[in-house]
């Protein structure tokens, strides 16, 4: 099992206050790749004190310390998910701006071998597919 964002804060020497565990406390709840507005509207449910400007600071020193990813998705949104997640890649539907997540083994392979084709030994990736629904009933 992966440690917490807020004990891989700690063990990075982050000072963790009560507003920046409840943002850590969010962040490790999301199953989506919520922007800094979505995260401060659920920081602020929990804990109304939280600002705008925390939200910013902790995500960004989060995202510097390797504890959290930015992911641009070519919607103007830097949106954000725990760095530790399981591997996946992401399908991104540029009709809603759902992120769909999935992993493929026949995608993992090809990228392995195109590597090691190329005289590299693949150490990490990121993919992102951006799509449209096919239209059902043609």
């Amino acid at each position: 099992m992966r440690d917490t964002i807020i004990n891989r804060c700690t063990a990075k020497g982050l000072r963790m206050t009560d507003q920046r565990r409840t943002i850590a406390r969010v962040l490790e709840d999301c199953d989506d790749h919520p922007d800094v507005e979505e995260l401060y509207a659920r920081a602020t449910a929990v804990d109304p004190r939280i600002s705008i400007a925390t939200v910013y600071r902790t995500v960004k020193l989060f995202e510097e310390t390797g504890i959290i990813e930015k992911h641009e998705f070519g919607d103007g949104r830097a949106r954000y998910e725990d760095a530790e997640r399981d591997h996946h890649d992401h399908l991104i539907d540029m009709n809603s701006g759902e992120v769909i997540e999935f992993v493929d083994p026949d995608i993992e392979a090809l990228q392995d071998r195109i590597a090691e084709k190329l005289g590299y030994r693949l150490i990490g990736h990121r993919l992102e597919l951006y799509g449209v629904p096919l239209k059902s009933g043609k």
